[in-house]
C-alpha cells in the first residue's frame, strides 16, 4: 500500500497537478479546520487518523486543476491514483463533493454511476470542513448552508445531507468549531 505523503509533498503534488495558489490556500485552510475537528473527536476518545485527515484535506481539491464543476472529485481521484496516493486519500478526494452524492444523482449529473458519499469519519470530516471554508477563510454552518442552498436550491437532496453531516459532527465537537 502506498505511503501517505508529507504536508510538503502534498503541496508539491497540488502544484505538479496544476492547482493555482488560490486552490492551494483553500486546501490548506480545509486541512487545518479538518485537523481541528479531528482533534476534538480524538479528545472524546474516538479513534481517528489525523494524518489521513490532514493530507486528505490538503489534497481534496486536486481535481480543480482540471475542472471547477462537481466532476472535480472523480477527476481528482484519478489524478490521486496517478500520483500513487493511498486509497484513504483517494476516497476523501472522490467523496467530499456535495456533502455526498448518491449513485442515482451522480448519473443524472454526469458522474460515474457510483456513490460519492463519505463513509469513514476521516472522509466525513474533510467533506464537512470543505463546506465551512470559503476561499481560504472559515464561515459558520449557517452561512455555508445559506450559500449551498442558494447554489443548489433549498430542496436539493445535498442540503439534507449537509444538515445530517453537521448534526453528526456537532454531536461530538459541539456547535462552535
Amino acid at each position: 500500500m502506498p505511503e501517505l505523503p508529507s504536508r510538503r509533498e502534498s503541496i508539491s503534488i497540488l502544484r505538479k497537478a496544476g492547482c493555482s495558489s488560490k486552490i492551494i490556500k483553500h486546501c490548506e485552510a480545509v486541512s487545518s479546520l479538518a485537523v481541528k475537528i479531528a482533534l476534538r473527536f480524538r479528545y472524546r476518545g474516538i479513534p481517528i487518523d489525523l494524518k489521513v485527515v490532514e493530507i486528505g484535506g490538503l489534497l481534496h481539491d486536486i481535481g480543480r486543476s482540471k475542472t471547477h464543476d462537481v466532476g472535480h472529485g472523480a477527476i481528482g481521484a484519478d489524478l490521486a491514483r496517478s500520483f500513487d496516493l493511498p486509497d484513504t486519500v483517494v476516497n476523501i478526494i472522490e467523496r467530499h463533493i456535495g456533502a455526498g452524492i448518491r449513485k442515482e444523482e451522480a448519473r443524472k449529473i454526469g458522474l460515474p454511476g457510483r456513490d460519492f458519499v463519505p463513509l469513514t469519519l476521516e472522509e466525513k470530516i474533510v467533506a464537512y470542513a470543505d463546506k465551512l471554508v470559503k476561499g481560504d477563510h472559515y464561515i459558520s454552518f449557517d452561512e455555508a448552508l445559506k450559500d449551498f442552498s442558494k447554489e443548489l436550491g433549498p430542496d436539493h437532496p445535498a442540503i439534507k445531507r449537509f444538515r445530517k453531516l453537521h448534526e453528526e459532527i456537532s454531536k461530538v465537537v459541539g456547535e462552535s468549531i
